[in-house]
């Protein structure tokens, strides 16, 4: 039997798009726990990519990470072509709903032209391995919020749901959805879709909701809430999401669409409570000095979406998939991770985990290698 790296030459690739992301960094970290597969991490490294996620496998032998975007087409083709990869899971995107308000051309070049760049190379390359009789699949990752806004006792989304999007983030997923489904059709293009609900869990960039108000629950700042904290948004462990994954790369349908939800919804503000409960438990506060009086409530987002839910129950039967981290059991494992990783987030806030893409882009050694 071959070993060491002959070993792992033998194993298919998989190309990993967004792979120093939130989720991104999650299913690499959960590819790099097996042995089925080598990963070729393809990372902007914009504001959100971070390689110190990355920081466990980055060196692993079955991992190879190489800064660029999708936009760059002689960039993907050079990978396609060196790496001969079996599958690609494509996570590369802009996804935080405020800046789409603030710069929604940034997420069209990136969501959609980007898409239309990757699914063009991918096509070239599955051709050439459809005349070796080799296998090759496009798995593209998108959100709930391409189906729009849900009234509070509508039923959740299913994979009957129309798409309604209502924000320049939610619109440009779901362009990048249909441009998917059209290689799929029109090319022959093997294509599977996930579209999934609201993920948290460690890594996640501080913007975001539940590590927001963990970092400035810990500093004693006012926890912001739009409006009146009345929307709804169905919760994922990033950990079950990353699983679901792989389990629709490796079983889905060619031509399928799996909807990925956690089974928990709950209210923004909601949430911020349970984190003030955790935080509150964890930290010893009480009274006057509890977290919950940090809660805040702020003038509302435009066009901000009342509720998101997934049905996943047909996902849960064609992949065997469930989730299996409750949201309470999640959040405060998600709680304790930020408690426990200050070095993480303290490199984020101050910028200081840019530097090393900085210094990638001086030279070539991680950049088409």
């Amino acid at each position: 039997m071959p070993t060491g790296a002959d070993a792992n030459a033998e194993l298919p690739t998989l190309l990993v798009t967004g792979g120093a992301g939130f989720i991104g960094s999650a299913l690499v970290r959960l590819l790099m726990a097996g042995s089925e597969y080598r990963v070729v991490t393809l990372d902007a490294l914009t504001y959100a990519g971070n390689l110190d996620s990355l920081h466990d496998v980055r060196a692993h032998p079955r991992h190879h990470f190489v800064q660029g975007s999708i936009g760059d087409a002689a960039l993907v083709r050079e990978l396609f072509d060196r790496h001969d990869p079996a599958g690609v899971i494509h996570l590369a995107a802009e996804s935080h709903v405020d800046r789409s308000i603030d710069a929604p051309g940034v997420f069209v070049e990136t969501n959609v032209a980007g898409t239309m760049v990757l699914l063009q190379e991918a096509r070239r390359h599955h051709e050439r391995r459809a005349r070796d009789g080799r296998p090759f699949r496009f798995l593209h990752v998108s959100t709930d919020e391409v189906f729009g806004s849900l009234t509070p006792t509508a039923a959740p989304f299913s994979n009957a749901s129309p798409y309604a999007p209502r924000s320049p983030y939610a619109a440009t997923k779901a362009a990048s959805d249909h441009l998917v489904r059209a290689w799929g059709h029109t090319y022959g293009l093997p294509v599977v879709i996930t579209n999934c609900s609201n993920n948290y869990g460690p890594y996640q960039f501080p913007e975001k909701l539940i590590p927001l108000m963990i970092l400035r629950g810990l500093a004693g700042e006012p926890l912001p809430v739009y409006g009146t904290g009345a929307n709804v948004r169905d919760w994922l462990h990033v950990h079950d999401h990353a699983r679901a994954l792989v389990a629709a790369f490796v079983q889905g349908e060619v031509g399928a669409t799996y909807l990925v939800g956690g089974n928990a919804e709950h209210t923004n503000l909601e949430v911020v409570r349970l984190v003030c409960d955790v935080l509150d438990d964890r930290l010893g506060r009480t009274g006057d000095d509890s977290t919950h009086r940090q809660i805040t409530f702020v003038s509302d987002r435009p066009g901000h979406d009342l509720r998101y839910a997934i049905d996943a129950t047909a996902t849960c039967d064609a992949l065997g998939w469930s989730p299996s981290v409750s949201f309470g059991e999640g959040l405060a494992r998600t709680v304790e991770w930020y408690l426990t990783h200050r070095d993480w987030w303290e490199r984020v806030l101050s910028g200081a985990y840019r530097l090393e893409r900085l210094g990638l882009e001086q030279s070539s050694g991680e950049r088409a290698g």
